[in-house]
């Protein structure tokens, strides 16, 4: 029988690392965060959007991509506001403190913040309860951006 506990375990296992394992603060590929989706798109499209090398944009230590200019304007003036949490991390991971890849499509905004999970299921799950998932997120988190 497959339980929540199990689904954990094999989630954890198959796409995580330890937190403390040595990783950018920032989830990359190839020095461009989170996978060169538009981070200002989810807030202002409702969707992912991918983003251009035409409009980037570097800051904590990777380089950002935009779908227009406009959109790198508004996150050069205030990243923080439109940066994922938990660095692009997989936040259900982050609440387990484990970091993960994510995906463009599973994502949330909650809070006025944006949160990227691994994959749907990690979504899901992360959902269960939001509140208690950031704060278990934050607990382990070292970088600034939790």
């Amino acid at each position: 029988m497959i339980t929540r506990r199990t689904t954990l375990a094999l989630f954890v296992s198959a796409i995580a690392l330890p937190a403390a394992a040595a990783s950018p603060q920032i989830f990359q590929t190839n020095g461009v965060a989170i996978n060169g989706f538009d981070p200002v798109a989810y807030f202002t499209e409702g969707q992912p959007v991918a983003g251009s090398a035409r409009h980037s944009f570097d800051w904590s230590g990777a380089t950002w991509h935009f779908a227009n200019e406009a959109n790198r304007a508004v996150f050069a003036e205030s990243p923080e506001a439109y940066a994922p949490q938990f660095g692009g991390y997989c936040a259900y991971a982050a609440s387990k403190n484990a970091l993960a890849t994510t995906v463009p499509d599973a994502w949330t905004v909650y809070d006025g913040k944006l949160y990227l999970n691994a994959n749907l299921r990690a979504r899901e799950l992360w959902s269960q309860d939001k509140d208690a998932n950031i704060a278990l997120a934050l607990g382990f988190w070292p970088g600034p951006l939790g």
